[in-house]
């Protein structure tokens, strides 16, 4: 057997599921199509001149390296292919992107033969992804007299890549398509059950929606082939919950234009819209294709004659619609005008002039936002090499200033780190800016698309301005299946080699971690002042400014060292009053969010910074409230901090830092052990006053103020989806938010699961401790339901196993985790007894483990979304409640919600996690940071 009838036989299985060959990677399986290329009368030449031409991946691929050495050959006349000529071969190495093709281009353009040296050098003008090695080349050319190198040198800073590109259009005609009422998860775009096919874009394709939803899509298509289906969240925002980079490709791949017919399944410009607008983290993502994404606000308040809204029975605002986007409508999006037309164009809907502004203009004519990033570093490095200045191409970073303006945290963070700013007075929000980056996160199971977006990127290695950047394994952590197997040891080895610390060893050093992401992320980073960028939505870090992103926005990050983007705006959150103690600082998270919708009416939080003041709390128990902020389609939030309680912080994060060197995990640069010096330099900073914690001006400028009042919350909270809310749109959010007393003690709970990100070591401890004391008074813990426990990190076990916590947790286990053998098959069906499960995401992620259907699971996660922890039956909706740890483990032994006198006698006694807010800052303390 050869590679290729593998190949065939491969082909012949997805004819099956209905599927195309899939694109090739392997430059050993090219190597065979190309000998099969060169053999004129070879059986398999037509295929093979097909899979060489249209189904090769580009970039860095293995495959993309022996498909440039070919087309090179060709060029050059040392290979003859009747159907490839030598003008064909420069087309196809054109849509290459960069890595091996812009090697042989250089190669090609400054080498001896003119004419070949001349049509090089128009290709390589429209190239964009070029790295130091490519410009090295280049420079030492120009230097060395060469014309060719100086005709593309001055190309480039002329920018010709861009400005030659075809214009936007200005008249934009959609057909719309109402993917569902209500906010609309990320999850139905691209499941979370799904993950392990992300990186497979035709297989992944055929989970968006549903399969009536795709014929759907593919009728209007029909219908209307001249105008782009617009998925649209009625009464909703869309893509709530993640980033997710699959998502935004599946809708793509439904609705968008191809990226090249070079290229399979890789397309862009899709058209995305919302009621209430697009999630901010995933409209990132929509500027990462160039797509479109806009806010209809088609549905609006309705007033009484003093403008004031009125209200329904349940206390909610009646909304009326101000236009219809039912399935079928057509519109049209002047992106000149920057409105919305009806589709004669005759009535104006409404203004988006947000999704238009100049730089998003941009990322849409060139196709990428990260197109833009590499242009603008190749157009700096053309000017330089030159010595001439480089013309005004791209729209200028919009600078918002105001002297005397005191500045909030964000944009404190934004101006330390920004890149190539112009203004002498610090930026504020609206700002548009490029910032250094000093941390970067890569999941599981979208890290195999940003190996493909590095690949595609021709990114070879992580950039040196970073100062450490990880690769995790936790939302494959449940279940050692047959996918995870094929997926995790080639991503980990792909970015182990490319320079990232790694859950997993390809060298088996040390033993697999299945860390949470965000939790590992929050122990690497080191400097309240820095910038995170992560590939999940829970990147939501306690110290510094984190941002969930998208596979693309990281795959730039590690390979750059930036990013770019609008300095948010923020809301200030404070705290007054006194904490009941009885109560669980996962009360206060809840309360934030109903207080807030109390007194401001609107989720003033979407979009925007959370900058809480917590003050007292160390990172791990006030991670707990910026991780949540995900939920609350906040953009990112930041923790303020009192000095003492950020070098606590810092201490616990070098701690857990010295335990990763000890296992083994730190690499030849010593990036970890490079974290913790840096932990040490804050320290004395802090220390010696010279840099305290950060913390806003007095007189920042704020979107809007919330203040907690401790003192109205009495009683426990959960967040219900509220699945049979008569009003659709009202369902899954996370607005919900219900004192226990609600249920009566009657909500019978099927499953109680305590982990995720939102846990820390301390609720562990609760768990134990609840044992420990049900123990004392009754002499054994008989559970009425489920339990599953899932510490977020195997450094918080270690701890749990020093301290004596996690003896009880093993004393009351039906089962625990063995990372020697773990799970081949996911649980289907559970036990009343309590798990103790593998350290990851489990059941919050919900493409491994689930409840059952249909059951009402009470958990510690953040995910109410409609059948990501639990799926529906036929019989009944599933329903994940959220709350605190105590009242989710005495639910999980009583079986139900408890009332408040029995949830106060099962918490008596035990540390719950306290929140004091904090005191006025010393005047000692203050200096020109404050």
């Amino acid at each position: 057997m050869t590679l290729y009838t593998d190949y065939l036989d491969e082909i012949e299985t997805r004819k099956i599921q209905g599927l195309h060959p899939k694109p090739i990677d392997d430059a050993a399986l090219l190597n065979e199509i190309i000998a099969q290329i060169k053999d004129t009368g070879n059986e398999h030449r037509k295929d093979s001149l097909y899979h060489f031409i249209y189904n090769t991946l580009p970039g860095t691929t293995s495959a993309a390296g022996a498909k440039a050495a070919f087309l090179k050959e060709i060029i050059l006349g040392n290979e003859v292919v009747e159907e490839i000529t030598p003008t064909y071969a420069f087309e196809l190495l054109s849509h290459m992107k960069g890595g091996p093709s812009i090697e042989v281009l250089l190669d090609l353009a400054l080498g001896d033969d003119d004419a070949i040296a001349k049509q090089a050098a128009e290709v390589l003008k429209m190239q964009v992804f070029l790295y130091e090695a490519d410009m090295e080349r280049l420079e030492s050319a120009y230097k060395a007299g060469n014309a060719i190198a100086k005709d593309v040198l001055e190309s480039y800073a002329k920018a010709e890549f861009f400005t030659k590109l075809p214009d936007v259009e200005e008249e934009v005609e959609v057909v719309t398509y109402v993917a569902a009422e209500g906010d609309i998860s990320t999850d139905l775009l691209s499941p979370g059950n799904q993950a392990h096919s992300r990186s497979d874009r035709e297989l992944h394709g055929k989970c968006m929606i549903s399969e009536k939803a795709q014929k759907e899509i593919e009728a209007l298509k029909l219908q209307h082939p001249q105008k782009r289906v617009m998925l649209v969240a009625e009464k909703g925002t869309m893509g709530v919950g993640s980033s997710r980079m699959s998502g935004v490709n599946n809708v793509a791949l439904w609705t968008g234009k191809p990226a090249s017919p070079y290229v399979p399944f890789v397309n862009f410009a899709p058209v995305v819209a919302g009621t209430n607008g697009i999630s901010p983290i995933f409209l990132t993502t929509v500027d990462v294709t160039g797509g479109i994404g806009l806010d209809l606000k088609n549905w609006v308040k309705k007033v009484d004659p003093d403008g004031k809204p009125i209200l329904n029975n349940d206390g909610n605002p009646v909304l009326e619609q101000k236009y219809s986007v039912e399935t079928g409508t057509v519109l049209k999006i002047n992106t000149k005008e920057k409105k919305l037309y009806n589709e004669d164009g005759s009535e104006e809907l409404t203004d988006v002039s947000k999704s238009f502004t100049p730089q998003k203009l941009e990322f849409m004519k060139a196709g990428s936002s990260y197109a833009i990033v590499f242009g603008k570093k190749l157009q700096t490095f053309a000017a330089e090499t030159l010595g001439i200045e480089a013309p005004t191409v791209f729209a200028p970073p919009k600078e918002v200033t105001n002297e005397g303006q005191g500045l909030t945290a964000v944009e404190k963070i934004f101006n330390k780190n920004a890149v190539g700013v112009n203004s002498e007075l610090p930026l504020l929000a609206g700002s548009d800016v490029r910032v250094k980056v000093n941390i970067v996160g890569s999941q599981d199971t979208t890290g195999l698309m940003t190996s493909q977006e590095l690949e595609a990127m021709a990114a070879t290695v992580i950039s040196p301005t970073l100062d450490g950047a990880y690769q995790s394994g936790c939302h494959t952590a449940s279940v050692w299946d047959l996918k995870a197997q094929a997926n995790i040891p080639r991503l980990m080895k792909f970015m182990n080699d490319f320079g990232l610390i790694t859950g997993r060893d390809p060298k088996d050093v040390y033993p697999p971690l299945t860390d949470v992401i965000h939790k590992m992320l929050n122990d690497l980073t080191v400097d309240d002042w820095d910038i995170i960028i992560g590939g999940d939505s829970h990147t939501r870090m306690s110290k510094g400014v984190a941002f969930g992103a998208d596979s693309g926005t990281v795959a730039l990050a590690l390979a750059t060292g930036e990013a770019s983007m609008p300095i948010p705006e923020s809301v200030k959150v404070t705290f007054k009053g006194k904490m009941a103690d009885h109560m669980d600082f996962r009360d206060v998270v809840h309360a934030t969010q109903a207080q807030m919708l109390k007194q401001h009416g609107d989720n003033v939080f979407q979009g925007r910074v959370i900058e809480v003041h917590i003050g007292t709390l160390l990172a791990d128990q006030a991670f707990t409230f910026t991780d949540w902020t995900a939920e609350m389609k906040a953009k990112a939030s930041i923790c303020i901090s009192n000095d003492e309680t950020l070098i606590g912080s810092l201490e616990l994060a070098k701690s857990r830092i010295q335990g990763m060197i000890d296992k083994g995990m730190d690499n030849e640069k010593k990036v970890l052990q490079g974290l913790i010096d840096k932990a040490n330099k804050r320290i004395d900073e802090i220390k010696s006053g010279e840099k305290p914690a950060l913390r806003p001006d007095d007189n920042a400028q704020y979107f809007a103020e919330v203040v907690v009042d401790l003192d109205e919350i009495v009683e426990p909270m959960i967040a219900d989806p509220d699945v049979n809310n008569a009003d659709v749109s009202k369902r899954y959010t996370h607005d919900t938010i219900r004192p226990i007393s609600y249920y009566h003690a009657e909500k019978k709970v099927d499953l109680g699961f305590v982990g995720s990100c939102m846990v820390h070591k301390g609720d562990i401890k609760i768990v134990a401790k609840m044992l420990r004391n049900l123990e004392a008074a009754k002499g054994k813990v008989e559970f009425k339901a489920p339990l599953v426990v899932a510490a977020p990190t195997y450094n918080i076990i270690d701890e749990l196993k020093e301290e004596g916590d996690w003896d009880v947790l093993q004393k009351y286990s039906g089962f625990e985790f063995d990372d020697l053998a773990p799970k081949g098959t996911a649980r289907t069906e559970y036990e009343n007894i309590l798990y103790l499960e593998r350290p990851g995401c489990n059941l919050c992620m919900g493409n491994q483990e689930k409840a059952e259907k249909g059951d009402t699971v009470l958990a510690t996660s953040t995910r109410l979304f409609q059948g990501r922890v639990v799926e529906d039956s036929e019989e009944k909706r599933g329903e994940s409640l959220l709350a605190s740890t105590p009242v989710v483990v005495l639910s999980a032994i009583l079986g139900r919600t408890p009332t408040l006198e029995e949830y106060k006698t099962a918490v008596e006694g035990i540390d719950l996690t306290k929140f004091a807010p904090p005191k006025e800052i010393p005047g000692t303390t203050r200096s020109v940071h404050f």
